[in-house]
């Protein structure tokens, strides 16, 4: 895989992510009351751990690690 290649893989893994994250996590209520009520680690705890859309970010992630390195 050339460098541009990898460079296009990732430009368009980094999209996805944002799309995921401005339509899913951008206002979201869970999001914000765990914020509220319990902290910012503990929502982003929940978020990163027991949220189906922060599952689907870190497989993002996992893609985007595995282009970075190879």
């Amino acid at each position: 895989m050339d460098k541009r290649h990898k460079a296009n893989e990732r430009k368009e893994i980094l999209a996805k992510l944002n799309e995921i994250h401005d339509l899913y996590c951008e206002g979201c209520f869970l999001k914000a009351t765990f914020r509220k009520e319990f902290g910012k680690t503990y929502a982003q705890s929940f978020c990163i751990n027991q949220c189906t859309v922060g599952e689907m970010i870190k497989q993002y992630g996992e893609k985007l690690t595995g282009v970075s390195r190879t």
